[in-house]
């Protein structure tokens, strides 16, 4: 069984929901990322999303964008990426890594080299957020193939094609909280609960929720009707304030303490 599948079977045995970190790889560099995935496990991540950067990431706003520049200067690979999934493992990391790219460095790449490199290094699913539903039988082929979970993004804007992405989904239905691109928000769409409740109806995969969440009370107002909460740009702007000390190697543990410590307060 996938390791996605096996969170969740877990998570809902125990009546809780997942919370899912977003992080750039490579921000500020490879090593700091891969302490990084191990001090957010130890804080209470349930799985983790593992963000490729990307030159043109027309889904992500300022704080994602900054952090894949920085990750960019160090000249970060799609393949170093997908190569961070067997670190961690090697590392000890045990909870479902998750891959989230945009489709042009995977079609340059080449299908058949991403998908055996990313079911040789230990990827669980995949997010492509420009890859539309309509174009994307190829690449949900070949994640069956290769038991990687092809986990759709669906907007309240989708109307009458939620149901339908909903219903091709794998691993668990990635809702977007409010409209545009991804960042700190104090307020979400209007219809928040009927779009969710919506999709909710469309799977009987689990549906978690991102876009903009970035504090505890958030976290527990969307846990209550999600069976997981994705926080991405926060915890990449902790990540940012911490710069200073997470590039020192005297003061590295004093940096990924407060963002673990910051994890953990979503985790509540």
């Amino acid at each position: 069984m996938n390791l996605i599948d096996q969170k969740f079977a877990s998570l809902k045995a125990e009546g809780r929901s997942a919370l899912i970190p977003f992080i750039t790889v490579g921000d500020p560099d490879a090593d700091t990322t891969l302490a990084l995935i191990q001090e957010l496990e130890r804080s209470g991540a349930d799985m983790i999303e593992l963000g490729v950067p990307y030159s043109d990431p027309l889904a992500d706003g300022p704080v994602i964008q900054r952090a894949s520049e920085r990750a960019l200067r160090g000249t970060v690979t799609l393949a170093d990426c997908i190569g961070m999934a067997e670190r961690a493992r090697e590392a000890g990391v045990t909870i479902p890594l998750i891959l989230f790219t945009y489709f042009n460095p995977v079609l340059q790449f080449g299908l058949d080299s991403f998908f055996s490199l990313v079911k040789s290094k230990g990827i669980s699913g995949l997010i492509i957020p420009d890859l539309p539903i309509e174009e994307d039988e190829e690449v949900r082929e070949r994640a069956e193939q290769a038991d990687i979970h092809l986990i759709p993004l669906v907007a309240p804007t989708s109307k009458d094609r939620v149901t339908r992405i909903a219903s091709k989904a794998k691993g668990f239905v990635y809702c977007v909280s409010s409209l545009g691109v991804t960042g700190v928000r104090s307020e979400f769409h209007s219809d928040i609960d009927q779009f969710l409740a919506t999709v909710r109806e469309a799977t009987d995969q689990p549906i978690c929720i991102g876009f903009g969440i970035s504090s505890r009370e958030q976290v527990e107002r969307f846990e209550r009707v999600c069976d997981g909460v994705v926080v991405g740009s926060a915890i990449v702007r902790k990540i940012e304030e911490q710069l200073p000390l997470l590039r020192d190697m005297d003061t590295r543990g004093q940096g990924l303490r407060l963002v673990g410590e910051f994890v953990a307060s979503l985790k509540g």
